[in-house]
This record gives structure tokens, C-alpha cells and sequence, in this order.
């Protein structure tokens, strides 16, 4: 059994804003999986489903980012899931936006929502950082994410969103470099590389 969280704050007047791609990213996979519709529980809206044998759990704390261990933890002792079966997605300013990155343990590098959630059930659990860029001060982060995104970076954002969603399986199984790869991808897809000349076409041209 999994428990995925999604980090961002309730509200209209914070769903777009850059610290809520955690809420947008677990949205589409619960769309896109045909999960459960979410309900209240746990402090937050909780939804179920399956991926291929494993049962997936979904949270989206609507504790306000600050307090989202409390209800990681709710879930967590109810459904009796180990702090190493918890993925947590959030945003990541010190990642380029589009850029995604899959990280098991350690610190919390500030974010609130995870410093809280470090706080009640500690630093096992795994994360999914959403690059969404660095402001370029210190002092002006507090207002970066919780700025909506701008019409411009919709697109890689949207791109980015689905690429979670399609790929979330490989994540459900534990294959981290693979997901991060094909998100990539779905981003900024490859080139195709161009046709290569028939048997014909270069015999002729060595004649």
C-alpha cells in the first residue's frame, strides 16, 4: 500500500498559485487512473484507487501548507503505512521550472509543508520535487509561490502535470530514474531524428 500526498493550500483563491502543484499533480493522477472521487477525511480530501495489484491512497491536506503533517499523519496511523511507502509531491524553487526530481529521505531544504510533516512522522518518506523556480532573493520566495502561474508557463506546467500522471505506475513500482526520465520527456519531448536514406537513394548518389 501507497500513500501519495499532494501539497498545496485550500481555497479558490490559492489553486493556481505555484505552491499548489502538489494539489494539481495528484488531481490529474486521480482523473487520469479513475480513482475514487475525493471526500473528506484525514484532515483533507482522500481518494482510492488501484495500480495494477498495489492500492494507491491519496491526500490532499487542507490543513494549509504549514500544517500538512497533521493529516499525513492521520492517514498514515490509520491506514498503518510506514513513513517509506509515503510520497510526498510538492513544489521546488530550487529547481528550474519543469525540471522534476524524485528524492527518498532527508531534509526538508525549508519547504514548510514538508518541515511539518517531518515533524510528525520524520524523514523516510519519499518526495516528488516540481521545479517551479527560484525568485533570484531570498525575500521575495514567500510571494514567488504563492503567485499564480504565469499564462507563459502554462504550457510546460501542464506538460509537466501530465507527464506525472502518465508515468505515475513507474513511480508505484519504485523505479525512480525511469519516471523521471519519461516525465522529462513529456516535456520536452526528443527530436525525431530524420529519416534515413533508402538503399536506393544512396546508391544512387554514389553513382
Amino acid at each position: 500500500m501507497l500513500l501519495v500526498v499532494g501539497l498545496g493550500n485550500p481555497g479558490a483563491d490559492y489553486a493556481n498559485n505555484r505552491h499548489n502543484i502538489g494539489f494539481m499533480a495528484v488531481d490529474e493522477i486521480v482523473r487520469r487512473h479513475g480513482f475514487s472521487p475525493f471526500r473528506a477525511k484525514f484532515q483533507g480530501q482522500f481518494s482510492e484507487g488501484k495500480i495494477g495489484a498495489e492500492k494507491v491512497l491519496v491526500l490532499k491536506p487542507t490543513t494549509y501548507m504549514n500544517e500538512s503533517g497533521r493529516s499525513v499523519q492521520a492517514a498514515m496511523s490509520f491506514y498503518k503505512v510506514a513513513p517509506e511507502d509515503i510520497i510526498v509531491i510538492h513544489d521546488e524553487i530550487d529547481l528550474a521550472g519543469g525540471k522534476v526530481r524524485v528524492k527518498r529521505g532527508g531534509g526538508h531544504a525549508g519547504h514548510n509543508g514538508l518541515r511539518s510533516i517531518h515533524a510528525h512522522i520524520g524523514d523516510a518518506y519519499g518526495r516528488v520535487r516540481l521545479g517551479v523556480g527560484h525568485p533570484g532573493d531570498k525575500a521575495k520566495v514567500a510571494g514567488h509561490v504563492l503567485k499564480d502561474f504565469a499564462k507563459a508557463e502554462r504550457d510546460w506546467v501542464d506538460r509537466m502535470i501530465d507527464g506525472v500522471a502518465d508515468n505515475f505506475p513507474l513511480l508505484v513500482r519504485g523505479d525512480d530514474g525511469h519516471f523521471m526520465t519519461k516525465v522529462a520527456e513529456s516535456i520536452n519531448p526528443p527530436r525525431p531524428k530524420p529519416p534515413r536514406p533508402d538503399a536506393g537513394e544512396a546508391k544512387k548518389e554514389e553513382e
